[in-house]
């Protein structure tokens, strides 16, 4: 096991904090990955946990207590989450079949703001000052549907050190493995509940009301 420290968390772990969805209204499960062949392969372990460590790593530094302000730190983490993070497929996945649907300006819209929230929510759960431990497992584990592999981590605490289980999906690609969802307890997918959420906000079919939504988000979070 790979054990860092040094980085707040919330002793009590919600499903919003955990999985960093703060619209999510309930669990649900996963999978809701499309089938992919097997890789001929098993990945190089390393190549797979390394954007899981380095996203741990970038919310160390905003958690460090003289990182600044809200706009100094989601500085710092922006980058981070561009690197391991392949948010295009994550907001795919989130909206669902309307995404096609959608204009080329809206997609851009829609693809920044989604941007600025997943660093914000962050940002806002992550505070600096605290020392919780990220325990991430070094053998990833294939993922059941396709070829994504899945990397085991734990969130704890001097108090409890077992912590809260939080799994990364990671698919390979032309920029290497990123993540594409995040999982609570191995079953519970952030790309699922939001995708529940996007679903009830876009019911109008006006795309701007999703973009309203998580501009507001974006905005109550650097107020914490």
């Amino acid at each position: 096991m790979i054990v860092m420290r040094r980085m707040t968390f919330p002793r009590s772990l919600s499903l919003s904090l955990a999985l960093g969805t703060a619209l999510a209204a309930a669990p649900v499960a996963l999978p809701l990955l499309s089938a992919r062949p097997a890789l001929a392969q098993s990945a190089p372990a390393a190549a797979v946990t390394g954007p899981v460590s380095a996203l741990y790593a970038g919310l160390g530094q905003v958690q460090a207590r003289n990182s600044g302000s809200f706009a100094q730190r989601t500085q710092i983490l922006g980058p981070v989450v561009d690197k391991v993070y392949d948010l295009e497929t994550v907001l795919r996945a989130s909206v669902g079949l309307r995404y096609a649907g959608f204009s080329d300006a809206d997609k851009q819209q829609l693809r920044d703001v989604f941007r600025q929230f997943t660093v914000a929510r962050y940002v806002s759960s992550f505070k600096p000052g605290g020392d919780a431990r990220f325990t991430i497992d070094p053998t990833p584990r294939p993922s059941p549907v396709g070829s994504d592999q899945i990397v085991t981590t734990h969130i704890g605490s001097a108090e409890d050190t077992d912590g809260t289980e939080i799994d990364y999906v990671m698919r390979s690609g032309p920029q290497g493995w990123r993540i594409v969802d995040v999982l609570l307890n191995a079953h519970i997918s952030q790309v699922a509940a939001q995708r529940s959420d996007f679903s009830a906000t876009l019911s109008s079919g006006n795309v701007q009301n999703l973009i309203a939504l998580l501009q507001k988000k974006v905005r109550a979070f650097s107020e914490d």
